[in-house]
């Protein structure tokens, strides 16, 4: 079993401004890794498209959940709190023996708006407002303690809304997938200001914070860990130098406008913030989505035959390599 070494769960959100650059299939495909790996892991789907979840589990379990309004996903634990209510423990969908889901839900985005005010109010020492705020706090602890988790992934929205917001000042790390292309150089520069914003934001709220409280206040730093960069084309096990183009100047943007300093790199492939560059494995995603599992356990019959076998060994090594890249970084 992988350890995580001093035994402290660690919390990561995969955020990007920018959407369609793979941050889902990347949290999916870590969660399985670690689970792989020994490492007991929650996915929390905080991304009110809930295409984690749609990637987790089955049509019919999707169908029995949703059409019958089971009260099983991560709106049914924050509606309570919402209404002044007892919190409602969460619901933790067991994958495997180390890997449990926290369901999604498309009316999420409705909370957006309620959020936004405790915001505002929290300034004020307003002791609901600050309730609210810390709910996705409360989430993360009430499932890590169901489920004795050492890691949690978090997938979220590409946007900066207050959901977003709640949900990396709860967290411990965040990581940053991104493509080679000038939207994700945006999304980078949009995201690192934000966050250098938020986290001020908050300090200045912590200070209102209400003496009697029965919850715990959000206090993780969103340390950011790095960036993914995903769906590259190699030649020769090289990325092609159409690619590089964009490739080499993220290391200066994310140095930037994430760290806050200057950096000499230019070249991604040198950057000690670079965890991985991810290829795209074409032929194989449509059958990860087909049979429910990663791309790196896709088996013959699920149809990796022939040159996609080779294609699934090496996938499992890619993987492999990233996800310990992202635990010794939390150490």
């Amino acid at each position: 079993m992988q350890s995580t070494k001093n035994g402290k769960m660690k919390s990561i959100i995969f955020f990007n401004n920018k959407g369609g650059v793979g941050k889902t299939t990347t949290v999916y495909h870590v969660a399985w890794m670690l689970s792989e790996m020994g490492v007991r892991t929650i996915a929390i789907d905080l991304d009110p498209q809930s295409n984690l979840t749609s990637m987790f589990l089955t049509a019919e379990r999707l169908e029995a959940i949703y059409d019958d309004g089971l009260p099983i996903t991560i709106l049914d634990s924050i509606n309570p709190v919402v209404s002044g209510d007892p919190y409602k423990p969460v619901h933790i969908e067991k994958i495997n023996e180390n890997l449990g889901l926290v369901l999604g839900n498309l009316s999420l985005s409705v909370f957006e708006d309620k959020l936004s005010d405790a915001w505002l109010k929290s300034l004020g020492g307003d002791s609901y407002s600050f309730r609210l705020i810390s709910i996705f706090n409360t989430i993360i602890n009430d499932a890590v303690k169901q489920f004795d988790a050492e890691i949690v992934l978090i997938d979220v929205g590409p946007n900066l809304g207050a959901i977003n917001r709640a949900v990396t000042i709860s967290s411990d790390y965040i990581i940053m997938p991104v493509a080679s292309d000038l939207f994700s150089l945006q999304g980078i520069k949009n995201l690192g200001q934000t966050l250098i914003k938020w986290k001020k934001d908050w300090a200045q709220r912590k200070e209102q914070q209400p003496e009697s409280v029965s919850f715990e206040i959000p206090s993780q730093n969103a340390r950011p860990l790095g960036y993914i960069v995903i769906q590259y084309s190699a030649k020769d096990s090289r990325p092609v130098k159409s690619y590089l183009r964009w490739a080499n100047r993220i290391p200066a943007f994310f140095s930037n406008y994430v760290l806050g300093k200057e950096t000499q790199i230019n070249s991604v492939e040198e950057d000690p913030y670079c965890i991985a560059l991810l290829k795209h494995y074409r032929s194989l995603a449509p059958m990860s989505m087909e049979a429910h599992k990663p791309i790196f356990l896709l088996k013959s019959a699920d149809g990796a035959i022939g040159a996609h076998v080779y294609a699934v060994q090496k996938s499992y090594d890619e993987f492999k390599a990233l996800t310990e890249s992202i635990l010794d970084r939390c150490n």
